[in-house]
């Protein structure tokens, strides 16, 4: 069996494909990469279709053992590179042989890497993915120090590139937003007041949702919604008036109102926005 030892698990390192879509009415996310393009590149990279599984760093990246040579390559947050030691490429096909360290980096802009290995990370799907879900705890459980983790059989050759186009984590994170459902929930000022900037990203987010610190959004109804379904890129607005972005771990319902829900091609770039970046809300009507 071809199998990867965790050496450093790192802040938190998770298993992702492109999750497990099609179970929301049992109460159940899609889950899967947060920064789908990162994912689906460093597969490309490392050989592989790109529904097979990576690793999603977080911060400060991780370190695993290659039991059996393999191909690697690292994506998304740019970061350090090594094997045994050794300087190696990022956004590149690397060469691990049997018994070298490969070493992630902590990320020198952005928040988030990915990791891909020829084969794919094997781990047995739940639900038909290998998705760590953080919120229900659903797929494998993030990387621990020791852990083993098993390879599928490699699917071609590593890809042949000199430079790969990667979208450079953002400055100031822009988000289009479709106003509604419960955009009515909320004050004409509520709505000059999310067009209008002043918002920063909280280092209280997750894979659950990409928190706001600045300027609260003022209701123009008392009261609480029913719960109701909410979607990928769901504006929830908790009682403190600060939105929450719902990322791919997020609830499949709700009882806070949705001033609006942000396009799915935004969230990549939200999954690279470090705590402080910028963000500017850009509201549309439906």
């Amino acid at each position: 069996m071809r199998f990867l030892t965790v050496v450093r698990a790192g802040a938190l390192t998770t298993v992702q494909d492109l999750g497990r879509p099609g179970h929301a009415h049992l109460g159940v996310p899609r889950s899967g990469a947060l920064d789908r393009p990162a994912h689906r590149l460093a597969n490309r990279l490392a050989g592989n279709p790109e529904d097979r599984a990576t690793l999603e760093t977080t911060a400060t990246g991780c370190a695993l053992r290659a039991e059996t040579a393999v191909t690697a390559a690292v994506t998304g947050a740019p970061c350090p590179v090594r094997v045994d030691g050794r300087p190696a490429a990022w956004g590149a096909p690397v060469r691990v042989p049997a018994g070298a360290v490969l070493e992630v980096g902590a990320a020198t802009a952005g928040l988030r890497s990915y990791v891909a290995f020829a084969g794919g990370v094997a781990v047995p799907p739940v639900l038909g993915s290998r998705s760590h879900d953080v919120l229900s705890g659903l797929g494998p459980t993030p990387l621990a120090d020791g852990a083993r983790l098993p390879l599928g059989a490699p699917c071609g050759p590593a890809g042949a590139v000199d430079a790969v186009p990667c979208a450079a984590p953002p400055a100031e994170l822009v988000l289009p937003v479709v106003l509604g459902p419960r955009d009515d929930w909320f004050t004409p000022d509520a709505l000059r007041v999310l067009a209008g900037g002043g918002f920063t990203v909280s280092a209280a987010g997750n894979r659950v949702g990409l928190r706001m610190d600045g300027p609260a959004l003022e209701r123009a109804r008392d009261g609480e919604l029913p719960s109701e379904g909410v979607v990928l890129g769901a504006v929830q607005v908790p009682p403190d008036g600060r939105p929450v972005v719902f990322l791919a771990d997020h609830p499949t319902t709700g009882g806070y109102p949705v001033v609006g829900v942000v396009a799915g091609a935004a969230l990549a770039a939200a999954a690279q926005a470090v705590p402080g970046t910028p963000v500017r809300f850009l509201p549309t009507a439906a």
